[in-house]
């Protein structure tokens, strides 16, 4: 029986989840959101919020404690500094756990965690794709009649319109007058 065994070994070692944790501690408090598997999620919930109320005091023995599980300075600085005075008048649960389905590979049930302050407009008008480029969901939207890259070539005009207007020599007006023309000799 599994009496008081609290947490999941996750099917590695004790020092490969000691290392797989402080990788994803440093990813959380770099990006304050990443997707993970459920249940490493939920493992890594208490530590993080453990890091965040120790942060909170400020102090040099925390920031101590917290290197030693956090290693880059950097990630540490922004800790204490932006991370952990947010949080200051909130009594933990500083972090969300979101479900979000099965992975298709091997069906195991992902989750985002991130900080319960987190909004995804603050972080992604920074993410620009580089030089000016259209991403490919952009070039997709404008081939299949979005606002994208192709309707921006074409002018503001309908792709499809375009093709037609390509495809007749002499316009479109005169192609269904040529029609009508042709109609009217296979009647009589």
């Amino acid at each position: 029986m599994r009496h008081g065994m609290k947490h999941r070994k996750l099917g590695r070692t004790s020092s490969h989840r000691k290392a797989m944790f402080r990788n994803q501690l440093t990813a959380l408090f770099t990006h304050e959101r990443i997707v993970t598997t459920l249940a490493k999620a939920k493992e890594l919930r208490p530590l993080a919020e453990r890091m965040v109320t120790v942060a909170g005091t400020g102090t040099l023995p925390a920031r101590r404690k917290i290197l030693t599980m956090v290693s880059d300075k950097e990630v540490v600085r922004r800790l204490f500094d932006d991370i952990a005075p947010r949080f200051t008048d909130r009594p933990g649960g500083y972090t969300r756990i979101m479900r979000l389905g099965r992975r298709r590979g091997d069906g195991a049930e992902l989750a985002i965690i991130e900080f319960v302050d987190y909004e995804l407009a603050d972080h992604e008008d920074g993410e620009s794709s580089p030089k000016g480029k259209p991403s490919l969901m952009d070039r997709a939207k404008g081939m299949f009649g979005g606002s994208g890259a192709k309707a921006d070539e074409t002018g503001g005009k309908d792709v499809a319109a375009v093709e037609v207007d390509a495809g007749s020599a002499d316009g479109p007006e005169e192609a269904t007058a040529g029609a009508a023309e042709g109609d009217e000799e296979i009647k009589t």
